[in-house]
C-alpha cells in the first residue's frame, strides 16, 4: 500500500505511541524517545506532496530512527557541565615562569656538577643516564668492566645529588645491569 502526504501523517499519528515504544527499546531512552518522535513529527508535518511511498510504516519509522541517530551523535559531542567544570577545575600542567626559572637553574647545576667530574666517569654518566646506553655497551666503548661502569656510574651520580642537594637512590633489580 502506497501513501503520499496527509495519509502519511494520518498514519504517523495514528502510529505515534508504537514508534515511541520502538525507538525506546533501540535507544534505552524515554527521553531521547519522545525527543526524536517530537522532531520527527515536525519533519513529517511539514512533508510536501511527494512520490508515493511504498511502505509507509517503515518509511515513517525510519524518519524517527535516523532523527534519534543524528540526536545521539551531536550529544555525544556535548560535553556536560559537570565535564566542563571539570576541565575549569583541572590544574594547568604548563610550567610556569616560577617553575621554569627553578629548572633552568637546577640544570645549570648538573652542568657545574658533571663539569667538575673527570672526563670518563662524566662520559658515563651521560651515556648511561641521558642516552640510555646499556652498561654493556658503555663497557665495550671504554675497554672496562660492566661491575667499573656501575661504580664509576655511582660516583658520578652520587657526586650530582650532593652538588644539588638531591638525595641519591639506588637502582636495584635485574634490569639495573641492562640500562640505566
Amino acid at each position: 500500500m502506497s501513501m503520499t502526504g496527509d495519509a502519511l501523517r494520518n498514519l504517523f499519528l495514528s502510529k505515534y505511541q508504537e514508534f515511541r515504544k520502538r525507538l525506546r527499546i533501540r535507544l534505552g531512552s524515554e527521553d531521547l524517545a519522545n525527543d526524536a518522535m517530537q522532531e520527527a513529527w515536525l519533519r513529517v508535518d511539514s512533508l510536501a506532496e511527494t512520490a508515493p511511498v511504498e511502505y509507509p510504516a517503515a518509511y515513517l519509522f525510519k524518519i524517527a530512527s535516523n532523527i534519534a541517530e543524528d540526536q545521539r551523535r551531536a550529544n555525544a559531542r556535548i560535553l556536560s557541565m559537570a565535564e566542563i567544570e571539570e576541565l575549569y577545575d583541572m590544574a594547568d600542567e604548563a610550567a610556569g615562569p616560577a617553575q621554569v626559572a627553578e629548572g633552568r637553574e637546577q640544570l645549570a647545576a648538573l652542568e657545574a656538577a658533571l663539569a667538575e667530574l673527570p672526563r670518563r666517569r662524566q662520559a658515563i654518566v651521560i651515556a648511561a643516564r641521558v642516552d640510555e646506553v646499556p652498561h654493556r655497551e658503555i663497557a665495550e666503548r671504554f675497554g672496562i668492566s660492566v661491575r667499573t661502569v656501575e661504580k664509576e656510574l655511582r660516583a658520578g651520580l652520587e657526586h650530582c645529588c650532593g652538588k644539588l642537594e638531591k638525595k641519591y637512590v639506588q637502582r636495584y633489580g635485574p634490569q639495573a645491569r641492562e640500562t640505566s
